[in-house]
C-alpha cells in the first residue's frame, strides 16, 4: 500500500477515503491513535490515506479533483465574504449619514 494523501485531520482523511471507496478503490485511513497522543491540542498531519499499489494512478486523479473542488469552493466563500463586508460598510456609512442629517437638522 502506498501513502496517497496526508490529511489535515482524521475527518478529512475519512472523507478522502470515502471518495476513493465510492470509486471502488480500497483505502486505509491511518493515524487514529497518533492524534490522541497530542491531548487537547489540535493535531495536524497525523491522518493518512493509503491505497493499494495497483490503484495509485486512479487515486491520484480522484484526489486531484477533490483538491481542485476544495480550492474552488474556498475562492467562492472568500468572494461571498468580501461582498458581505462591502455591503456592511456601505450600510454603516448610510446609517452614519442619516444620523448626521438628523443631528444637524435638529440644531
Amino acid at each position: 500500500m502506498k501513502l496517497m494523501y496526508r490529511a489535515s485531520d482524521i475527518n478529512e482523511a475519512n472523507i478522502v477515503a470515502g471518495l476513493l471507496r465510492a470509486h471502488d478503490i480500497e483505502a486505509h485511513v491511518g493515524g487514529y491513535y497518533l492524534q490522541g497522543g497530542v491531548g487537547d491540542l489540535a493535531a495536524f498531519n497525523f491522518a493518512n490515506v493509503h491505497v493499494p499499489d495497483e490503484d495509485v494512478a486512479q487515486a491520484r486523479l480522484l484526489i486531484a479533483q477533490y483538491e481542485n473542488e476544495a480550492n474552488d469552493s474556498d475562492d467562492t466563500c472568500a468572494d461571498k465574504r468580501n461582498s458581505r463586508f462591502l455591503l456592511s460598510v456601505i450600510l454603516f456609512a448610510l446609517i452614519l449619514m442619516v444620523i448626521a442629517i438628523i443631528v444637524y437638522s435638529v440644531k
